[in-house]
């Protein structure tokens, strides 16, 4: 019979500490294999109000050369599944088993998690995300067959075995996803004060770039700027041409507002893109020829970045910068939410304004520097280099030649590892271009 250690909303105790108990009891005795379940609730603070749910652990452990190998389940609990679990065959097989019945994902913690994204739209596209915890969406983990814990239900059974810290939340990994339509899928042109970003390219959509080259709105035209009396009176003109064309873009947003109102839409909420062509249809021709006209002569100001995939971007603070469309970036980012919009070819839906005029007394004209970025290791197969470092982790970007291998050294917290492109194998795991897994 499988023992169920339970623990009440008024216990003091952990799960992870008794998770720890039962491993640290199995490995000082002689079976070679045991099951144990744990039955505990779970606070869920990244949701409205933070409702309690009740949870239920299966956890299978086995013994081997490199120690105590863990695998385990979770899932709501139930009466009929406690019931389920009273028939249980002592057993690692047996635990396996009965999860593949129940219909739930059966993870061995000794190997690299697969995470399974969420996906968040965005007026102009959508973000994936791999590690998110919060009301707007939660990632998953994977087993092989491709079932799937929430991340947020495994961090509350074990977050110092996977994230070497308890109570943490890992860092967000989320790639950046623009619609391949011009317009539509261009980011916000934004500049910060504080928040640095770095973007790595993971694909270019050859239906938006036929030659895999894309772009990135990256601070402003060196040759208008020459051109110009003074810095001053190229921040005037520029200022001047949005101002343009932030007449003509709150008249074509008045118009889509009525489109959301009659369709019982938010006015808050992004507008999937198939309808928004349908309702632009419906705006005066001689407005829209007016939009792109003064959009034109505002992007004339802005200077364009070529991008291809495997390309990094660090972003100064102060620089405006815009990724295009059809341009997909894992996105690294300081933990300080703040930025200035400049220009939107769309209505922003997080504010009722633009900071155009505000960050123009801020703003760096001076063009980005080039970055080369510091080789830690390498040899004739593998190039490790240091992509950025922020506070509390760092982004490093590995290189390997077909067929190569290397050791990545064990440190004393835990790796988020994205293959961006090519196959990748981790310790048995494969993962394909964009696929991610979180390594304990």
């Amino acid at each position: 019979m499988i023992r169920v250690h339970s623990i009440s909303n008024k216990s003091q105790a952990k799960p992870e500490a008794l998770l720890n108990d039962c491993v640290d009891g199995f490995a000082a005795g002689t079976d070679d294999n045991a099951v144990f379940a744990l039955d505990y609730t779970l606070q869920q603070d990244y949701l409205p109000d933070a409702p309690e749910l009740g949870l239920f652990a299966l956890v299978a452990l086995e013994k081997s050369a490199k120690g105590v190998r863990v695998a385990l389940t979770i899932t709501p609990k139930t009466e009929s599944l406690l019931q389920s679990v009273d028939a249980l065959q002592v057993g690692s097989a047996a635990a396996r088993r009965w999860a593949e019945h129940q219909g739930l994902a059966w993870l061995e913690l000794d190997k690299p998690l697969r995470l399974q994204p969420v996906y968040i739209p965005k007026p102009w596209g959508r973000e994936i995300w791999y590690t998110g915890i919060e009301a707007r969406g939660q990632s998953s983990v994977m087993d092989e067959s491709g079932r799937a814990i929430p991340l947020p239900w495994l961090l509350s059974l074990c977050p110092q075995r996977l994230l070497a810290g308890d109570g943490r939340q890992p860092v967000l990994l989320k790639i950046l996803d623009p619609l391949p339509d011009p317009v539509l899928g261009d980011l916000y042109f934004e500049m910060h004060e504080e928040k640095r970003e770095v973007y790595v390219v993971t694909h270019v959509d050859r239906a938006a770039w036929p030659d895999g080259t894309g772009g990135i709105r990256f601070g402003f035209n060196q040759q208008k700027r020459a051109a110009s009396p003074s810095d001053e009176a190229f921040k005037d003109d520029y200022l001047a041409a949005v101002n343009a064309y932030r007449a003509v873009r709150v008249q074509i947003d008045e118009q889509l507002d009525r489109y959301r109102k009659e369709n019982d839409i938010a006015p808050d909420a992004p507008v999937p893109p198939e309808t928004l062509r349908q309702w632009l249809v419906g705006i005066p021709t001689t407005l829209r020829e007016r939009e792109a006209e003064l959009r034109a002569a505002m992007d004339a100001f802005v200077h364009v970045d070529p991008l291809g995939v495997g390309d990094v971007v660090k972003v100064p603070c102060y620089t405006p910068h815009s990724l295009l469309h059809g341009v997909r970036t894992v996105e690294f980012q300081t933990p300080v939410y703040e930025r200035k919009i400049l220009s939107f070819a769309q209505k922003v839906l997080t504010q009722p304004h633009w900071d155009t005029a505000t960050a123009m007394d801020q703003v760096s004209l001076e063009p980005p520097a080039k970055i080369e970025l510091p080789v830690m290791a390498a040899d004739d197969g593998f190039q490790l280099e240091e992509v950025a470092v922020f506070e509390d982790f760092r982004v490093e970007r590995l290189t390997l030649k077909a067929g190569r291998s290397c050791t990545l050294g064990k440190g004393d917290a835990y790796c988020l590892l994205m293959a961006v492109s090519g196959q990748l194998s981790v310790n048995e795991r494969r993962l394909g271009a964009e696929e991610a897994a979180l390594v304990p």
